[in-house]
């Protein structure tokens, strides 16, 4: 697959024309003032309350869902120093209720958890390491007896009672942001728990919680990009937390909490002039902020500390970095910029853009990436509060090294400096802006997402919309000048080279007592709650034959669904045919990106595309192949013509293509040193064996005795298969007089028949790949029946009461009440075809000295589901809910139908889904447990450190086969 995404230019396409925003203030029917922006298409309105609370509110009626963040200013830029991580670790907390939410006996459970905090502090001052145990041993002692009143995950409950969605949480630098995506019936329950959960915290299950988040530390450990970060981030910003302290924490910090410090914390920046409200989906602006009022506004301003970061000296000097891990090699180069707004900023984002961008027409993408000098190599620019930087990076090729890299790099620095790039780029840079903005706007997270980023940064909304005009404004001249001011001596590099990483941190498995987690109990704050009612939403389904119009031109089907939305369209090519039918096909498509054609080279047509405004991208997966083309709706006819010409005309290159396979055997060598694609290569080993598509690659030898020329015949060849196409837009006249005149509508040439992969059974099998890492990742997978459309409503009720989700038995079982992993899923997947089969899958992470007391909790659940009533009813409901609350819309009605059509389905198979959930019970699924889950055997894949692991453990799950990465990539 390659995609190849263009922007707008005012050479041959139609600009986007520039609007003048100002920001006017205005009052509702109730008295509420609020700012709007003049020209703001999303009719955004902010509001601030008395107590400073701001309140961001859009309508997107997309679906009668309404995207909710609430983000707090504030992140491990605040960690005190001597308790770093503590921000992060706090937003774990959030989730663990109030003295109302998630207790039985809040007047007992509070005198426990205050002994606990004295215990922690205790801990934390005590250098002895027996004394340190004796200590822990006191706090899992005193928080087993706490957790006789708690009651867990009761805010993960409560949330996904309300048929929530993408519950959730994240921290960075200077910010903390909670989120969910709620049916727009359940907005005041919603606000009525959220209240509730700002309103105060308590530390309860804390311990447990630590260890998950310590989880979290290791799976850092583990991740290539984040340990460059790191390294890059701490060299950059010498003396500020930028770089001083990181967002996860220190691992000593980590083991040694304060209690008494996240509460500070907590009291010092969790307050209403910190905070902010975003919504945006179907509400009434006068409803909505009424009810924002009514429970937020009762949250007391309180004044915040001054901010004293710590000013950055300029950078006068290279600072060069190493660090080594078992993943491929690559290089990291960046140059520290002012922070958001700045002119600066602006410059250094619009100088990246011209180094490499989404066209692929910039320096690096044209002068290395197109050359094939290096593997990989691009250039962006990170932007932050206080300071920012500019980065280049760059994966090298068999025997290039990382010096060499470098080299290439600071050549395309010089052309900048010397101004040997195109001056149109920087007006198609500014439209390509405006062009994703709109589709960011398109839908409610993006709009929202939008908002609290303006919040985090302190910019009003005006100033965020006007900022593509502030880039209109940027010349050649500024960029060259800034280019000679900028790039000097003054960087960082980053050498990430391949080697034993010696810095990774390998902890004990420290003695915890399951607590209990009292999975019948509710406090009496969620008994009230349940008893509060809202109005039904009754669900919608599609109309395939009503929301579809389609009529035959010449041999082939054309499709269309109005976009009533705006100009952006979609023209799709569609194949009934993928790797299964060619596996060649997919490596053909991706040589569109260096071939050209008789009379354009391939640089020429990238630039072409990109001055038309127009992206096309090309897709093969294993049964299907898309071409589309994306853009503003009035260029998509010329950007048939020019796509329709490309293909027709590519030209083969030998020299070219000999590169290209150098590339492909590099990545082949790279993916087998990244857990990810270990791991899924042995999941898929584990279910196919040696017959899957994973392993029937084309050969090496292949590879280099291809001629070019196959790969062109079959570009050129595509068209004539049969095929289908759709288009999402306004108007389908002008495509189709484009189609006739320029694309091959008579395609008749059947379709080859595919490769057959078939599954193999699974039976109690353990395969081992050894991969020296911190954490260990394992798969357990089993087979299961054909598929059956009956079980959908069963599956999708199963799947989030049992293991998928905050509050399912799984997480809670594993990590809630053990902390023995970070991630814990089990899951029952239905087949996307009815020829296949379902699978059930069970996906733990954690250190690999817990993953034996790991394997036998999971065990026991698969052999046993526990039914727990309540938790049940709670999960049907759920689903319930998201189905009447969810719409399919745009694009997504045709490949809905498309998909449904490979099950055998010609109309909206929710409805049936929807009415065997309210029929369901708790006994008919615990009947579908036994026969589909508890009976059926695992085939298992694990990777880890090979003298890490417990083997004698592994044996219960089934004879033990370590393979290679030969055997399960076959290369």
């Amino acid at each position: 697959m390659k995609r190849i995404i263009l922007s707008i230019c005012l050479l041959l396409a139609v600009t986007i024309e520039a609007q003048t925003f100002s920001t006017e203030k205005k009052q509702d029917s109730q008295g509420y003032s609020y700012e709007t922006v003049k020209n703001d298409k999303t009719g955004t309105r902010i509001y601030t309350l008395k107590n400073g609370l701001k309140v961001y509110l859009a309508q997107n009626t997309d679906e009668p869902r309404i995207q909710t963040y609430i983000p707090v200013r504030t992140g491990s830029n605040n960690d005190p120093a001597d308790n770093t991580g503590l921000a992060h670790y706090l937003e774990h907390m959030v989730f663990k209720g109030t003295s109302k939410i998630g207790t039985q006996n809040w007047e007992v459970e509070k005198k426990l958890i205050t002994q606990i905090s004295d215990l922690y502090e205790k801990h934390k001052a005590e250098t002895d390491p027996e004394k340190k145990k004796a200590i822990y041993k006191q706090i899992d002692e005193v928080s087993q007896e706490a957790s006789k009143y708690s009651v867990a995950n009761e805010y993960d409950k409560l949330i996904s009672s309300l048929g929530a969605k993408g519950t959730n949480a994240h921290t960075w630098l200077s910010e903390t942001v909670y989120k969910n995506n709620i049916p727009s019936n359940e907005l005041e329950k919603w606000m009525i728990i959220e209240k509730e959960r700002f309103s105060e915290l308590v530390l309860r299950l804390f311990h447990t919680e630590l260890e998950a988040v310590y989880e979290e530390f290791n799976r850092a450990q583990d991740n290539d990009g984040r340990l460059v970060n790191y390294e890059l981030m701490n060299a950059l910003f010498p003396t500020s937390p930028y770089g001083q302290q990181t967002t996860i924490g220190k691992s000593e910090h980590l083991k040694n909490p304060s209690m008494v410090a996240i509460h500070n914390y907590f009291d010092t920046y969790y307050v209403p002039n910190n905070m902010a409200v975003v919504l945006v989906g179907d509400l009434d602006f006068d409803k909505t902020i009424k009810m924002v009022d009514q429970y937020f506004g009762s949250f007391q301003y309180k004044e915040l500390p001054k901010q004293n970061m710590p000013q950055e000296k300029p950078m006068t000097a290279i600072v060069s970095r190493e660090i080594k891990s078992p993943t491929a090699e690559r290089l990291t180069m960046a140059w520290r910029t002012a922070g958001v707004g700045t002119k600066e900023m602006l410059l250094a984002n619009m100088t990246s853009e011209i180094l490499s961008n989404a066209g692929d027409v910039g320096l690096i993408d044209i002068n290395i990436n197109e050359k094939q000098l290096a593997l990989r190599a691009g250039a962006s620019a990170s932007t932050m509060n206080d300071y920012g930087y500019l980065s280049l990076n760059l994966s090298t090729k068999e025997g290039q090294t990382l010096e060499e890299g470098k080299e290439i790099l600071l050549s395309q620095i010089d052309k900048i400096k010397k101004g040997e790039f195109d001056e149109w780029m920087i007006q198609a840079t500014i439209n390509n802006m405006k062009l994703d903005q709109m589709k960011t706007f398109e839908s409610g997270d993006g709009l929202a997402t939008t908002m609290y980023g303006s919040f985090i940064q302190g910019r009003s909304w005006e100033q965020v919309l006007a900022e593509i005009n502030d880039y209109s404004k940027i010349t050649k001249a500024d960029i060259v000048k800034f280019a000679n001011d900028f790039f000097k001596d003054n960087y960082v590099i980053i050498y990430k080279r391949k080697g034993v990483n010696d810095k990774l941190v390998r902890v004990s498995n420290p003695k915890i007592t399951p607590i209990q987690l009292n999975r019948d109990a509710q406090s009496d704050f969620y008994k009230n709650f349940s008893k509060i009612t809202s109005t039904d939403l009754t669900p919608v389904f599609v109309d395939f034959k009503k929301e579809i119009q389609t009529k035959k031109i010449k041999n082939t089907n054309v499709s269309f669904i109005k976009n009533n939305t705006n100009t952006i369209s979609n023209l799709y090519y569609i194949f009934n045919m993928g790797t299964d039918h060619n596996k060649k096909l997919s490596m053909a498509m991706g040589m569109l990106d260096y071939f050209g054609t008789d009379k354009l080279s391939s640089e020429a047509v990238k630039k072409e595309f990109y001055k038309l405004g127009v992206s096309y991208s090309v897709t093969a997966t294993n049964d299907l192949s898309y071409i589309t083309l994306t853009g503003l709706e009035n260029n998509l006819p010329k950007g048939i013509e020019l796509l329709e010409s490309f293909m027709k005309n590519v030209k083969p290159d030998q020299e070219v293509y000999n590169t290209q396979v150098t590339s492909i055997l590099n990545n082949r060598e790279n993916a087998k040193k990244r857990k990810e694609n270990i791991l899924t290569a042995l999941t898929n080993y584990a279910k196919y064996g040696k017959n899957s598509r994973f392993r029937d690659i084309i050969s090496e030898k292949e590879l280099k005795e291809m001629k070019a020329s196959e790969m062109t015949d079959i570009i050129k060849g595509i068209s004539n298969y049969e095929h289908q196409i759709f288009f999402y837009g306004n108007d389908l006249n002008p495509i189709v007089k484009a189609l006739e005149k320029h694309h091959n509508l008579n395609a008749n040439k059947a379709i080859p028949s595919p490769k057959v992969y078939l599954e193999q059974e699974t039976s109690n099998k353990v395969y081992f790949a050894n991969y020296d890492m911190v954490q260990t990742e394992m798969n357990r997978v089993a087979k299961g029946e054909k598929f059956n459309m009956n079980l959908s409503g069963t599956v999708n009720v199963f799947n989030s009461y049992f293991g998928s989700g905050l509050s399912s038995i799984v997480f809670q079982e594993i990590r809630e009440s053990k902390s023995l992993a970070y991630s814990a899923r089990a899951t029952y997947g239905m087949a996307n075809n009815k020829n296949l089969n379902d699978y059930m899958q069970v996906s733990i992470g954690t250190q690999a000295n817990k993953l034996p007391q790991a394997v036998d909790a999971i065990s026991v659940l698969l052999s046993d589901m526990p039914r727990i009533e309540k938790q049940f009813n709670n999960a049907k409901e759920s689903s319930l809910k998201q189905i009447a609350s969810s719409r399919i819309i745009k694009t997504n009605i045709f490949f809905n139908h498309m998909n449904l059509k490979k099950l055998g389905f010609d109309y909206d198979v929710r409805k049936d889904t929807y009415n065997s959930i309210q029929n369901l019970t708790l006994e008919a699924t615990n009947d579908f447990f036994n026969k589909e889950v508890k009976t059926k055997k695992y085939n298992t894949a694990i990777i880890g450190k090979k003298e890490s692991l417990d083997f004698e453990a592994l044996k219960k799950l089934g004879d033990i086969e370590e393979v290679s990465l030969e055997e399960i990539f076959n290369y």
